[in-house]
C-alpha cells in the first residue's frame, strides 16, 4: 500500500477542502504517496481569530490520533498553523503547518516576502508567528483583501482584490515573492502569478511537497 499523507482543513467549509484537493493534483504521481484531504467537522466556517485557532486544537489532535495508524504524515491546512505543536505530540509522524512551509518555500524563491491575508484581524496574529520563527525581517509586508474564508468562493471579487493587494505588496512594499495567506486561496495562484510577474506560493502545496519529501526520505520526528 502506498504511503498516505492526510491534509486537514480545520474549518468546516467543504468548498475550501475541495479547492485544496484540486490544488494538490500536480503533486499526485505514480508511485507517490496518496494525498487525502479531509474537513474538520467541528471547526468553524473559517479560522479567522485567535479564539478559533485555539478552539480547533483539541478536535484536530483527536482527528490525527484516529488517523495515525493509516497515515504517514499530516498537513494542517490553515495559515494560522492551529494546534501545530500539540498535533506533533499526538502522532509519531511528521506534521506540517502551511504558514511555516509557505514562508520557508518563499525564502528560497525570493528575498523579500509579501503575504496576502484575508482579514485585517489576521495581521497581528501572523506577525507574532513570523517573530517566533525569527523571520520578521524578511517579511516585506502583509496586506488583507478584506474577505472572510467563505467569501473566497466569489471568484471574480476575490481575484480582483488579491491582484490589487499583490500589486501593492510588489510596488509599495518591495516584495519579490508572494505567499497566499489562506488555504482557501489555492485556486487563484496561477492567475495571480501570471498577472503580477512574481513567484506566488500556495502554502498548502508547499507543505504537502515537504511532507512528500519527508515520507520518501523516512525522516524521523522523535
Amino acid at each position: 500500500m502506498a504511503p498516505r499523507i492526510l491534509v486537514i482543513n480545520p474549518n468546516s467549509t467543504e468548498a475550501v477542502t475541495r479547492g485544496i484537493d484540486e490544488a494538490l493534483e500536480p503533486l499526485r504521481f505514480p508511485g507517490g504517496p496518496r494525498l487525502d484531504c479531509t474537513t474538520l467537522a467541528e471547526g468553524p466556517p473559517g479560522v479567522e481569530s485567535q479564539r478559533q485557532v485555539e478552539a480547533v486544537t483539541l478536535p484536530l489532535c483527536r482527528l490525527i490520533e484516529r488517523e495515525d495508524n493509516r497515515s504517514h504524515a499530516f498537513v494542517i491546512a490553515c495559515f494560522s498553523d492551529p494546534g501545530l505543536y500539540a498535533a506533533r505530540e499526538a502522532t509519531r509522524h511528521p506534521v506540517f503547518g502551511i504558514a511555516a512551509a509557505g514562508i520557508a518555500t518563499a525564502l528560497n524563491l525570493g528575498d523579500r516576502v509579501g503575504v496576502i491575508a484575508i482579514l485585517k484581524a489576521s495581521l497581528a496574529r501572523h506577525a507574532r508567528a513570523y517573530r517566533a520563527m525569527g523571520l520578521a525581517g524578511r517579511i516585506a509586508g502583509e496586506r488583507a483583501i478584506g474577505l472572510g474564508v467563505v467569501e473566497l468562493a466569489e471568484e471574480k471579487r476575490t481575484l480582483a482584490r488579491m491582484r490589487e493587494v499583490g500589486v501593492a505588496l510588489r510596488d509599495e512594499d518591495g516584495a519579490d515573492v508572494l505567499v497566499m495567506g489562506c488555504a482557501g486561496m489555492a485556486k487563484y495562484r496561477a492567475a495571480l502569478e501570471e498577472t503580477l510577474g512574481l513567484p506566488v506560493v500556495d502554502p498548502t502545496q508547499a507543505a504537502v511537497g515537504m511532507a512528500i519529501a519527508a515520507v520518501a526520505l523516512g525522516y524521523r520526528t522523535n
